[in-house]
């Protein structure tokens, strides 16, 4: 029998999701920072144009733009307006694409296909796909000590959150864990590890971003920590769950490959069930903190459901 990839949420009284809602905001949100990328982004014919094409390639293949949309959610509930955190938002997004590039290469997970197409290596070749994950890293740096943050944070916060989550003790660090773990005993302390510093990290930066964009005080800061952080062990224990029963068509990078390569992730360490509860469990933490305090939004309590329902 065949099981099925969504992860429905148990009942604890969570926030109910409209899926139709959520679709149409992440329809407008995405093709706002879509058009604020091509915008922004090197014209693929500037020499060298084969870098350039190979990082708009990775940029504008599809992505579910969650990052940047939850850095302006963030931002919202906190109370911004406009487009106060939509450079940080951009900068996150440029990152997470490096870091998928870089992911995708022979040297790490050796796969070819990202979000229904080949990935940058096939396309362009290993030499030109390592330099633009490098690029498009620099570029992100490069666009969030573009926008001084707000007092009371230092002008430089935006380059900081970015920089410690990404670094060796954020999303390179998760990496390196990841791939040790490859063949090992299942550990739930090393799965937390690589689940947190690989993606959650991404996430809570996101959000602490879109906080500090809106200039939020130290109790709005926390709570979008908390929330940024929960979402993100959930999101990447749904990737998990994905990999294990979904199909390359549907999800758009291969499936399976995680038990192949004996990866350590959430159902080789806990089982399919176990790994639904708990990462229904990370969304119903993430949005008690936000009822239980000052940035309640809709956008965020429905981003937090659509999280662990997706289907690729």
């Amino acid at each position: 029998m065949e099981v099925s990839p969504i992860l429905l949420v148990p009942d604890f009284n969570a926030h109910i999701l409209n899926s139709v809602e959520i679709e149409t905001y992440l329809d407008e949100q995405r093709a706002r920072v879509d058009a604020a990328l091509k915008a922004r982004m090197p014209a693929e014919d500037t020499r060298p144009d084969v870098i350039h094409k190979a990082m708009c390639y990775s940029v504008f293949n599809g992505g579910k733009r969650l990052r940047p949309i939850l850095c302006l959610a963030a931002a919202e509930a906190a109370g911004a307006a406009g487009d106060a955190a939509l450079m940080p938002g951009l900068a996150i997004e440029l990152l997470h694409t490096y870091t998928l590039v870089h992911d995708d290469l022979p040297c790490m997970d050796d796969d070819d296909l990202r979000r229904g197409q080949p990935t940058s290596h096939v396309v362009f070749g290993q030499a030109n796909a390592v330099l633009a994950g490098d690029a498009l890293q620099t570029l992100a740096f490069e666009w969030a000590a573009e926008q001084p943050a707000p007092g009371p944070y230092a002008p430089g916060a935006f380059v900081t959150e970015l920089a410690q989550a990404a670094g060796s003790q954020g999303v390179v660090g998760g990496q390196v864990e990841d791939l040790a773990a490859e063949g090992t005993r299942p550990s739930a302390e090393t799965l937390y590890y690589i689940h947190k510093h690989k993606t959650a990290l991404l996430f809570r930066a996101a959000t602490r971003m879109g906080a500090i964009a809106a200039g939020a005080g130290e109790k709005a800061l926390a709570e979008l920590d908390e929330y940024g952080l929960n979402i993100g062990l959930a999101f990447q224990i749904a990737d998990d769950v994905l990999n294990a029963t979904s199909t390359a068509a549907v999800i758009g990078k291969p499936a399976g490959s995680d038990a192949e390569r004996e990866k350590l992730t959430c159902v080789a360490v806990h089982g399919l069930d176990r790994s639904r509860e708990m990462a229904a469990q990370f969304v119903q933490t993430a949005t008690q903190v936000l009822k239980a305090g000052d940035c309640a939004a809709e956008p965020l309590l429905n981003l937090a459901d659509y999280i662990i329902q997706r289907t690729h």
